[in-house]
């Protein structure tokens, strides 16, 4: 239960973090960048062996963001583990910033790949976990895709492509929340049942509740277990989730808001944060 709080914490921490940057900005991939808060948490609240220290350490882990218009949430994500002063997040996607709208490998301290193009993160996803078992340092890679990404023919490809290579050290997330650009997925080029698709390839292929961060971290233990096949964790989110004006919405891939909006957004998200503080210091004196 201490974990979980310690997560939950981390987790709040990530989403008020993100909505300042957007605050400072004025508009952004709010919605998707929402959805993944909890998957950050987890992943750097100890499930990927990373440094802050030395963001090159060779035998790190690797997070391919192949959504890569989800950058917002990873920077702040970053930000709170050291990686850069947190008052850097102000400076997001403006003139001579190191924090673009979509993640770039040669910018960010912490990013491992460049991304935004959709599809792609799937194929440099599977080269890093094929280079990291040809190295033997018992490194992993982690990638999240989007729900509407997988419309790409190329995903599909690297889902042939790693359970081929038996790439057991590679685990996906794909970010259901039903929404892309144009609309509802289920409307645009229907996915279906994406985890009995993965299954179906060859995949270790889970689905679970993509805001609960004890599902989620027994979700992330289970598929570092498994050995032979790679992992495929599908979360089952809402767009914008913790965010008002973006929850509910049909097309809030991109958004703009008044500055009315995110006061209360923000509010909201602190008067969270602030209970997931007080959880964690109650816990800490139990």
């Amino acid at each position: 239960m201490g974990k979980e709080k310690e997560l939950r914490l981390l987790a709040e921490q990530i989403r008020v973090a993100a909505l300042e940057e957007f605050a400072a900005l004025g508009f952004g991939h709010v919605g998707g960048a929402m959805s993944l808060v909890e998957t950050l948490a987890v992943l750097y609240g100890g499930a990927m062996r990373v440094d802050p220290a030395q963001p090159a350490w060779a035998e790190r882990d690797r997070l391919v963001v192949s959504k890569g218009h989800a950058g917002p949430a990873v920077y702040a994500t970053l930000a709170l583990k050291g990686y850069f002063p947190r008052e850097e997040l102000l400076t997001l996607n403006k003139p001579g910033t190191r924090l673009p709208s979509h993640c770039d490998r040669l910018k960010t301290p912490g990013i491992d790949m460049t991304t935004g193009s959709l599809g792609q993160g799937m194929s440099t996803a599977c080269g890093l976990a094929l280079g990291q078992r040809m190295d033997g340092t018992g490194a992993r890679t982690f990638l999240i895709l989007g729900d509407g990404e997988c419309d790409e023919g190329q995903v599909w490809e690297g889902a042939l492509f790693a359970p081929h290579h038996k790439l057991d050290n590679l685990i996906a997330f794909c970010d259901n929340n039903g929404q892309q650009l144009d609309g509802y997925v289920k409307n645009v080029l229907d996915t279906g049942d994406i985890t009995a698709k993965f299954a179906a390839f060859g995949w270790y292929a889970q689905t679970v509740d993509g805001h609960d961060v004890e599902a989620l971290d027994a979700a992330v233990t289970r598929a570092l277990a498994w050995k032979g096949a790679p992992s495929m964790i599908v979360l089952k989110t809402v767009k914008g989730k913790g965010c008002p004006f973006v929850e509910g919405r049909e097309f809030n891939h991109h958004v703009q808001f008044t500055k009315e909006e995110m006061d209360e957004a923000l509010a909201g998200a602190r008067a969270v944060l602030k209970a997931a503080e007080a959880a964690v210091r109650g816990g800490a004196q139990a």
